[in-house]
This record gives C-alpha cells, structure tokens and sequence, in this order.
C-alpha cells in the first residue's frame, strides 16, 4: 500500500476497525478477521477464572522449556504452555520421528487434563516453526522470509502458512511463535533474514495474509490450523547497528508507521498472540494524542504504554501477550520510591503489570511461580491483572478449539485423535517449497546472456555450499543456531549440487569445494555456489566495527572464484546469504550472479531457473529485491526512501530473461574499510570473544595431555571429551539460551579461545580494557586455577584466580574482571594475540563459562581482581 496511506492508518488515533478498513482498501490486507467477542465463551471463562486458585492462574502464566519439565509437573503445578526452544527434541533426540512428537504432545495434555482443577484447561504447546517445522527431522523447509518478501507474493505467503499449520498441526503442537513481522533497518543484524522486507509497506502486506494461512477461523470442521504469533513487539528491526536486543531510539510516529505497520496487518487477520521484544525503546516527546512519553533505553518486555497502552487498549488486541526466551530478567523495575531494580529471569512484577500475559521462563519456571504467587499476596501486582492475564489465555485457548465447556465440564481433543494429527503427507509440501524458491531469486548479474544454461555439456559446480543444505537451510534449522547439520540431517531435501546433477546428468557434472588443481577450460560452465555459515540470533550480528564485506568472514569463497575466473569458461554464482553483503569482487568474477537468500531445503528450485528445459522453454526470475544492496561495505542502513540512499541496486531491482538490459559491466573493487565510521586511535568496542556460539575468529577448544588443542566445533548439542577423561565440554545456559559451555575438570587440562592465525589487538593498547567472564561454578577447585591471554608459547601472560574462584557461590552466577595490563606487564604483545581467552588447572574443577569479552574500561572497576601472578608455570602448555 502506498507509505502515505499507511502512515495515516498507523498514526491515526482511531479505533482499530477503522484502521484496518484502511489497510485493507489499500490493498495492504485482506477483509479484517477480528474474532468477535462471544458472550457466551466469555461467561464461560469468567465463571471458570473465579474458581481457580492462585497457583492454577500463576500455573496458566508460566510457559517452560520441555527439557526442564515433566508431564507430572505439568499436572501437579497447573503448566498453561510448554515449549521447545531451538534445538529441543522429544528426549533430546534430534532425529527423533514425528510420531514421538506426537507422543509427547499427548503427554502434556494428558497431565493438564488431570489435574485437580474444576475445569480442566489443556496445555498449548509452542514452537519456533519459523519457515517450516523446521525443529522437526524430516520436515520440508521453506526460504526464509527475506526470500518470500524478494518474491513480493502475498497469497504465496499464505499459502506456505496453511502449509507450516498442516506440519506443526501433524506433530501435535498448536502453536507457533510466527511470523516475525520487523522491519530490519541495519542489514547488520543477525536476525535481517527473519524480515521480509527493509519496507513497511511488504511487511504489512505479508503479516495478514501469513497470519490467515496458519490460523484460518479456527473452524473444527476445515483444514488444520494453528495459533500464529506476530513478533516481536515493537522495533525490533530498528535498534541501533542492528544489534540484537537492542536499543530502538525511533521517533513515535516512525514507529508506529514502518515498525507496527506489521502487527496491524496482523490483528487485522486476528492473530491470537503476540511476543513482546528484547528490544528496549528510547523516546522523550509526545505521542499523537499530545501525552507526554519518557523512555530511556526501556525494554519493552515492561513497557506498559506499549504492550497495554498501544497493543491492548488502543489497537484493540485481546489475545495474550508472551514474552521472548527469559526476557523478564532484561527489565528494570522502579519502585513507589523511584528506586531502580532489577528484575530476575524468575521474577519480574513490572513485566505482568506491563501487560505481559504469559512468561517463557524455560528453566527457572518453578520459582518464577512461587515468586509471582508472592508478588500477587504482598501486592505488588493486583489481582485483577492476573486474572486478565489468564481470561486472555483461557480466550485464546478456547477460540483455537483448544477445549470448549459442555454442562460445566471441559471437552478436550488429545493432540493425536485432532485433525491433521499423523498426517505424513503434510511434512513435505515439496513442490509449494520448490515454487517459493523460484520465485525468491534474484537476478543480480546476466552479462552477455549467460543464463539461462544449456542442459548440456560438462559442469564445473564449486564452493563449499554447493552440496550444504544446512547452508541453504540458515539459522532455526533442526538446531537454534542451523549449525551442526549435515545433508544427513535433512533425508527429504536437496542440494544445489542435487540440482545441477538432475539437469544436466550426474556423469557431466564434476565437483570440487575449492577448485584446487581443476582444469576450468575443460567444462562447457562452471557453477560456484558461495555464502554465510548459518547463524540465528545473536550469533549472526555483525558488530558495527564490522562490515558487510562478505570476503572477510569467508575468504574462501572469494579464493575459490578467483580461481575458476579468467579461463573464458561462463561462471554462474549463487549467493546464498541472510542479507545483502558487499561483495562486488565476487560479482566481477561472475558473468551471471545470482542472490537466492537461504531457499531451505529445496535446491532445485534454484537450478529450475538456472537451466532451460530440455523442450528450451524458461522460467523466468520473478524476484525483486526488498532490500538494497549496498555499494559500500559499510553501507549497512541504506533503505528505500532515505535521504542518503545510494545503494549498488535499488530496492526493487531484479533482472529478469524476457526484458534486455545493459552488461553490469565492472564494480569497484576498492579496498573497503576494516570497520564502518573513524577510525578511533583506541577500540571504541568490547572484543566479543565468545558470546552464544563460535564466531569466525576465535574458536573455543578444550585440552589435556592427549590433546592440548581439541576444537569444540559449532553443534551445540554436542558433548565433547578428550580421550584420557581429564577434560568435558557440554552445551549450557548462563544468561540466555544455550549460551555457555559447562567445563568438567577432572585432571590436568585447560578451556580456550583461539584463533588459528595471530590477530593485532593493538588498539586496546591504553583502552583501561579488562578479560571479562562470567562464570557458574558447581564444584570449587581443587588446585589452583589460572586464567591466560597467548601471542605464541611462551609469549604470554598467566594471572593466578584460585581464590578468587573459590570465593563465589555454588551454582550463581558471578563475573570475573582482568586487568588486560596484567597480561601486558607479563609479557603479552597484544598486536599477535592468538588465544585471547584460557582457563587451566590440574585438579577437579567444574564451571560454566558465558559472554567471554575484552571490555573497554572495565579495569577500572571496583571489582576488578588483583594482578596476582602464576606462582609457577602455568599447568598446561599454550593453547
């Protein structure tokens, strides 16, 4: 819908019907599917929230992860919600069939359904099917949403969502937190590719109709539905330099107008949930009604001019609101006093006033309960809000057909006797999967017609993701992160090699990863097919000392394209990525380039408008960008409609085979900047070293005598051991999911990060940059324990932490502070620093270890530990 229509409908202050009639007859939405209240349901849920107990609300409001529950505690604490995180599987089995799943849905239901409750209230289950099932082995996987928004196809879009309801609804969940309706504005974010679009406008035409696909009406007697999510509220896509869980300082009226331009459309449609962000909002001013607003950095999991002001109240929202993974413990509380504190991930008061309805409190859940049960009876949050909360629950459960109340006694279906329930055809909507795929791409390059190809002659297809699904497949796939997979791990699916083979026939076809001693000139074409390593949030944020220079993180990929170019052999690229990279040196060694995004796990959609058909019919590029590919590595917020917007190719660009165009000819190869903006003589930034998962520089390892360099690798599920047993390494959580490695120590070993050439941190030099860790201890040390920083044994230096360690509390979290002088003093050269991080010792010792950074001045701080230095060599050789 055009930007001006869209800014009146979202500013207006309105009733909502009046907006969404607006959105609708611009075309931005379909017909508004608002669920009228039902008198007689409402009764219904009034009557059975007044003979509820305090535990049995409180157990309605608690969501936890299936890893930290039973389906007895289920019972006996009253669990409204449960779900499975990434990288959750019935009994930790990531291959584990759907008709486990299916079990272990009817065990959650059975336990809430035999509770001592006057009328039972079935458990909802809830999912990160983000671009299909995609927690699920087996399961086909759609392009991500940045694919679907380049395909500019709404009622494609719903008909992938019918699709996903028909996957989930088989393996008995009912509900999905999708789809993610942010407008990314810095392509540095590491969660971009969960956008459809940089622009409102596409935003607001998906959400709905995503929405209607998933939900329908909930009719009992059509096709299979689910409860659909919109997320996460609001600004997400905004914050600044794209980092996630950021800091949003839009105006009122931009954020209404391009970041809520999604949820409108989705309320439009009905969507019965949504979840509010980590994102915090920064905003002094006035909204559109004149009343005065004051936020600074306020994350909007308590804000409650958004979630109950905005969402609730003036947009008419009456579903339930779900906060993200432990947000609550993000929030800060102020008291009657005006005293700041903060909350817990287990309590949080000013989250439920806010408007939070329902908690994902995945592990901690048992006290998050007592301690909100607590609040309720010191007053601290009223009654009435919780009762809210629940009705809001209780709506949603009931409107999906959940359960309904007959004679005063609740009727509940098991997951497995619902519709859709064990339906094997549903997994693998293959064909609408291939179709989005096609439709996705973007023809970026075609100089000289060199596409579409021949079905004939030899091929050359290299790259190292030109036979990875996992690659094709991005983040939130199988896993939370998409790392740890092989083709495997995907049975139904192919690759893009897959692809090529089909076409031309697998005996013409030759594949080489790197191009290493191949003979170019003796193939007809070559196929390079190049891209990120999958990443999900956090992990996948280029922080703003970074770049969107593509070659910095995978020189491989241009190393291998520089090999197969020059040799008068056509070279097709296929890039696929998360987001628009500068990567113009990679273009000027293609004569076709080819952006697919991350199509899942359908690689022969791409090769479908590759290559003719054998008759010489075509099917054309029909994707545009809905993003703007930047001209500059450090052109990472360059958006349709800005002032400075200067991009490679605009927004809406696409070369298409039926319409001539002109030889892209040469880009500027120029050397780009190692970090956007000035140049500071001193690290602006905290050296992340370790923070989720591995990035592309520092690894983490494990040693011992057997082995003193033993990576852990990217699998987070994965438990690695040296083989003399001195030394365990286990995925766990410290702050937020799957974000810490758990280090059993039985004998002489050592934790490190390393990087496997030497990396000048010299800017740190004179920064007051402190080695900052936190850090879980379970059993104290037996010996001494020693923290390092390596240039190359014996370069280095050692700082003694043995007391400091055994100082803390078992099983809390703590920090621990290092002056980076102390390494210095000892010898360090901080410009060939190749192990920024080690922990060692000889003896029994058990930690967990999170968000290992170089923080610029914390050695200032109080808590900074003194520069006790190694009384003797450290226990363990360099890392």
């Amino acid at each position: 819908m055009p930007q001006s229509s869209l800014r009146r409908a979202l500013s207006s202050a309105a009733p909502l019907f009046a907006v969404l009639v607006a959105l609708a007859g611009a075309g931005c939405a379909t017909q508004p599917r608002i669920f009228p209240p039902d008198a007689a349901q409402e009764a219904q849920i009034r009557d059975i929230v007044a003979h509820m107990t305090l535990a049995q609300k409180i157990g309605q409001m608690t969501q936890p992860d299936i890893r930290a529950i039973t389906p007895d505690e289920v019972r006996r604490f009253y669990i409204g919600s449960v779900l499975n995180g990434g990288g959750a599987w019935p009994h930790d089995d990531k291959h584990a069939p759907v008709a486990d799943w299916l079990a272990m849905a009817d065990a959650w239901w059975d336990a809430s359904m035999h509770t001592d409750m006057a009328v039972k209230v079935p458990v909802i289950w809830g999912t990160d099917a983000v671009h299909g099932h995609n927690n699920v082995y087996g399961m086909t996987l759609f392009p991500h949403n940045i694919g679907l928004g380049a395909a500019n196809d709404p009622a494609l879009v719903e008909r992938i969502g019918e699709a996903v309801a028909r996957q989930v609804r088989s393996t008995g969940i009912d509900w999905t937190f999708a789809p993610t309706v942010a407008v990314p504005r810095d392509d540095r974010w590491g969660r971009t590719y969960e956008g459809f679009s940089e622009d409102s406008a596409i935003v607001a035409a998906y959400a709905g109709r995503y929405v209607t696909g998933l939900q329908g009406r909930f009719d009992p007697a059509g096709r299979p539905t689910i409860v659909a999510t919109a997320k996460h509220f609001i600004g997400d896509g905004g914050t600044d330099f794209g980092l996630d869980q950021g800091e949003n300082k839009a105006g009122f009226d931009e954020l209404l107008r391009v970041h809520g331009a999604g949820y409108v459309s989705a309320l439009g449609a009905g969507v019965q949930t949504v979840m509010a962000s980590f994102n915090s909002w920064t905003f002094t001013g006035r909204d559109d009604s004149g009343r005065a607003l004051a936020f600074i950095d306020a994350k909007t999991t308590g804000n409650g001019y958004l979630l109950t002001d905005l969402l609730k109240t003036r947009w008419g929202f009456d579903g339930l609101v779900v906060t993200d993974w432990d947000a609550i413990g993000q929030v800060r509380d102020v008291d009657a006093n005006g005293r700041t504190k903060s909350c817990t991930t287990s309590s949080c008061p000013a989250a439920i006033n806010a408007g939070v309805d329902m908690v994902m409190v995945p592990y901690a859940w048992k006290d998050f309960i007592a301690h909100t049960m607590a609040s309720v009876r010191a007053g601290e949050i009223p009654l009435a809000r919780i009762d809210d909360a629940v009705t809001r629950i209780l709506r949603v459960k009931m409107r999906a057909g959940l359960f309904r109340v007959v004679d005063g006694a609740s009727v509940s279906t098991r997951p497995s006797d619902r519709a859709g329930a064990r339906d094997a055809a549903a997994a693998h909507p293959r064909a609408l999967a291939r179709e989005a795929v096609r439709e996705s791409l973007v023809l970026l390059k075609n100089d000289r017609g060199t596409l579409p190809l021949a079905r004939a002659g030899r091929v050359l297809v290299v790259g190292r993701s030109a036979d990875s699904i996992a690659d094709q497949a991005g983040g939130w796939s199988l896993t939370w992160q998409g790392t740890g997979n092989t083709n495997a791990d995907y049975p139904v699916g192919d690759s893009v090699l897959a692809g090529v083979r089909d076409a031309v026939g697998a005996g013409n076809v030759v594949y080489s990863a790197d191009a290493q001693g191949v003979d170019v000139k003796a193939f007809t074409t070559v196929i390079a097919v190049i891209g990120e390593s999958p990443y999900a949030e956090g992990a996948g944020d280029i922080r703003r000392s970074s770049t969107l220079e593509h070659a910095r993180r995978h020189p491989e990929d241009l190393a291998v394209l520089t090999r197969v170019s020059g040799h008068g052999v056509p070279v097709v690229t296929v890039l696929l990525s998360g987001r628009p990279l500068w990567v113009n040196r990679e273009i000027d060694r293609s004569d076709a380039f080819v952006a697919a995004w991350l199509p899942g796990t359908e690689g022969k959609g791409i090769t479908d408008v590759l290559f003719r058909h054998a008759d010489g019919s075509v099917v054309d590029f029909k994707g545009r960008l809905s993003y703007s590919w930047p001209r500059g590595a450090c052109q990472a917020t360059v958006n349709k409609g800005d002032a400075s917007d200067d991009p490679l190719f605009a927004y809406g660009y696409g070369l298409t085979y039926a319409a001539p165009h002109a030889a892209l000819g040469r880009l500027d190869e120029s050397p780009q900047p190692q970090r956007c903006g000035p140049a500071p003589a001193a690290a602006a930034d905290d050296l992340v070293i370790f923070r989720q998962v591995e990035g592309p520089v520092h690894h983490l390892a494990i040693g011992s005598p057997a082995n003193w360099r033993m990576p852990l690798g990217d699998d987070l599920n994965a438990v690695a051991a040296s083989i003399d047993g001195n030394i365990q390494a286990e995925t766990t959580q410290v702050n937020v999911q799957q974000d810490a490695r758990r280090i059993t120590f039985a004998g002489d070993g050592q934790f490190s990060a390393y990087s496997t050439t030497s990396q000048d941190y010299s800017g740190y030099a004179g920064t007051h940059a402190a080695l900052v860790f936190d850090i879980v201890v379970d059993r104290p040390p037996a010996g001494s324990v020693n923290v390092r920083v390596d240039c190359g044994y014996p370069c280095g230096g050692a700082v003694d932490v043995t007391k400091a360690v055994a100082a803390l509390s078992l099983h809390a979290r703590a920090t621990l502070k290092i002056a980076l002088q102390c390494f210095v003093d000892q010898g360090l050269d901080i410009a060939s620093v190749t192990a920024p991080f080690a922990i060692d010792t000889r003896q029994p010792f058990v930690a967990s270890f999170a968000d290992i950074r170089w923080q610029v001045g914390a050695d200032r701080d109080a808590d900074v530990l003194p520069c006790t230095p190694v009384a003797k060599e450290p226990a363990t050789p360099p890392s």
